[in-house]
């Protein structure tokens, strides 16, 4: 009986627009986020859009280089070519559980690493300057500024903010329980100079409940229960303009919030609870730290000793090492081998003091070994003499010392 042969099942390598548009609603379900859903969104269609334009392309890893170069064609940041990769990533990934396709596209590598702009404290101030003004739109335009700058807020957050959710906590203004993104809960501290913002919009727009910012038209009436992201991005790109920054987007004024803090002093786990991130290498990243050869962080500790630099190393050892001998030498340097009659002192000799004897006996004539005979010449007159007038022996006359006496070596 002959085995059945089992057809081997091919995969295919090139999708339909049926096939994609069926991976593409599988794969905004899986998404939680409004926000990610309508990036996503936008970004398959983009993908799509180019697939559709190349005859017969086989969606595999080759593809999705291609369409990078396309990307990078178009001029496009980095940050974006990598959202762009994201999306079709999850595209072929979910082709791939279908059935639709051979899951070989995995580890597509993307271009460099997420950056961004910082401003500094002259340039933030600069920016809420050409903000400031009397109308009604200016003063909302001021105080959405305030709050990206000063409270480190994305554009969702902002946008979504309430009369209610400001409440005082340990004598502090705050903004209670924020959801974020991802669902993280959090409390944001409101500082002086942003709240005095807040509160002058809040009672020239009269507004008592409900979102806090609000639409203005062009004759200063307010309108609508809420404003969109749109208009955030708006009132920051305009702003910034005037004020001669360009390609400044929102999320620019949360990492610049960030950076100032940690300027300022603003410990890196404080600045994590502000900004609402799970990860603290999330909140590095956000610092845009550099290196400072100005004022460098070694130069901030001074390990001192007691002992000074010598000038000359060699002549300060030869100097230290006679002057450690004079001063264990009483009024002469004793010499093993015999002296000269010219030699001189190093230094100024020093006369130890020496303890209080009660019987002191002198050595015979006897015959001293040769490492206890005195210099000859007229250094052991000279020291006599000095001796003499000064009322005291000299020890290297006397010899040994000692209590009691010596047997007579003499034959």
């Amino acid at each position: 009986m002959s085995k059945q042969k089992v057809k081997p099942n091919y995969r295919r390598r090139s999708l339909r627009l049926p096939d994609l548009d069926h991976c593409k609603r599988t794969v905004l379900n899986s998404l939680g986020s409004p926000a990610s859903r309508r990036v996503y969104e936008y970004a398959i269609d983009q993908f799509i859009a180019w697939y559709c334009s190349e005859p017969r392309l086989a969606f595999n890893r080759i593809v999705v280089v291609r369409y990078r170069m396309h990307l990078e064609s178009r001029g496009l940041a980095a940050n974006t070519i990598n959202q762009q990769l994201a999306a079709v990533r999850r595209l072929a990934h979910e082709a791939a559980d279908a059935g639709l396709l051979s899951p070989e596209l995995k580890g597509v590598k993307q271009l460099g690493f997420r950056a961004g702009n910082w401003l500094s404290t002259e340039q933030s101030s600069e920016v809420l300057k050409h903000a400031s003004g009397s109308t009604m739109r200016a003063k909302r335009d001021y105080a959405m500024l305030a709050m990206l700058l000063g409270c480190g807020f994305r554009r969702s957050e902002l946008v979504g903010l309430e009369v209610d959710e400001i409440q005082m906590r340990q004598g502090h203004w705050a903004v209670v329980d924020l959801i974020g993104k991802g669902g993280h809960i959090r409390t944001v501290p409101i500082p002086a100079w942003v709240k005095t913002a807040l509160d002058q919009w809040i009672l020239a727009a009269r507004v008592t409940e409900g979102r806090i910012f609000r639409g203005v038209a062009r004759t200063g009436k307010v309108w609508g229960t809420g404003i969109s992201q749109n208009v955030v991005w708006y009132v920051v790109r305009s702003c910034c303009g005037r004020a001669g920054l360009e390609h400044i987007a929102p999320h620019d004024l949360r990492r610049t919030c960030a950076k100032l803090c940690h300027d300022s002093g603003g410990a890196l786990e404080q600045i994590q609870f502000l900004l609402g991130h799970a990860s603290v290498q999330t909140t590095e990243r956000y610092l845009g730290c550099k290196q400072n050869l100005g004022h460098p962080v070694n130069d901030l500790f001074n390990l001192k000793t007691d002992r000074k630099p010598p000038e000359n190393d060699v002549d300060s050892v030869t100097v230290q090492a006679s002057a450690s001998v004079e001063k264990r030498t009483p009024q002469s340097i004793e010499c093993r081998h015999g002296g000269s009659e010219h030699d001189q002192p190093v230094g100024e000799p020093r006369q130890l003091p020496l303890p209080e004897r009660t019987d002191v006996v002198a050595v015979g004539k006897g015959r001293r070994p040769h490492s206890l005979r005195r210099c000859s010449g007229s250094r052991a007159a000279r020291s006599d003499s000095e001796s003499e007038a000064n009322g005291q022996r000299d020890p290297a006359v006397v010899g040994s010392v000692g209590f009691g006496t010596l047997p007579d070596r003499t034959p």
